[in-house]
């Protein structure tokens, strides 16, 4: 799957990695809902670099859309509670 981070640019994710990004976005869905700003900060981080961690850079001249919209490292809390919909950032 294709993920841009917002700001950044697009990786390639493998769908094997979903399970575990899901768990990280779960975590950010409750510090969002809490507004809780340190949990919000310490897994927003952890969901980045997880992606980073999984994800290979797609060719700067890659015209394919993304399959998912992550918020940049510098978001606020208020910015990606309006990204979040009914499934957090990552559906499934």
């Amino acid at each position: 799957m294709i993920v841009r981070i917002l700001g950044e640019g697009q990786l390639e994710v493998p769908d094997s990695a979903l399970d575990g990004l899901n768990e990280l976005d779960e975590a950010l869905i409750r510090a969002v809902e809490a507004g809780d700003e340190a949990a919000f900060r310490r897994d927003l981080e952890a969901l980045l670099d997880r992606i980073h961690a999984t994800g290979v850079p797609v060719a700067d001249d890659y015209l394919g859309p993304s399959d998912l919209m992550i918020p940049a490292g510098d978001s606020t809390l208020e910015e990606v509670r309006s990204l979040l919909g009914d499934e957090g950032l990552i559906p499934g």
